[in-house]
């Protein structure tokens, strides 16, 4: 960040709502330029990388009644996602399409991609 650069302040908020033995039951998301409107979710993998000490901080929560094809679907998706987020931020396109070879065939396993893709 430039010394120049103007600093605004959004925040992202996550409730979680606990049954009695403390698991998720509930979870919702709103942002402040959504406007009023909260989404409910049934998982979140939450990642941070610390500044000082270069660790990654991660909450990963999924409520009670999420399905395993769900489960199944939601690492699919977010695999994916980060190999695009790798290729994006490294331009290392062999190993991004490495790691998309392996979301090819993850997603072949729990029947989210046809085997002949």
């Amino acid at each position: 960040m430039s010394k120049n650069e103007v600093v605004s302040k959004k925040s992202i908020t996550v409730t979680v709502g606990l049954n009695e033995s403390n698991m998720p039951i509930k979870m919702e998301w709103q942002a402040d330029d959504a406007g009023d409107k909260t989404i409910e979710v049934k998982g979140m993998l939450f990642s941070l990388f610390e500044k000082e000490t270069l660790d990654t901080l991660r909450i990963d929560l999924w409520t009670t009644d999420m399905q395993i094809q769900e489960m199944d679907r939601f690492m699919f998706q977010t695999l994916r996602g980060l190999a695009d987020t790798y290729a994006r931020a490294t331009q290392n396109k062999d190993l991004a399409n490495e790691m998309q070879s392996f979301v090819t065939h993850f997603g072949q396993q729990t029947e989210i991609v046809p085997k002949d893709q």
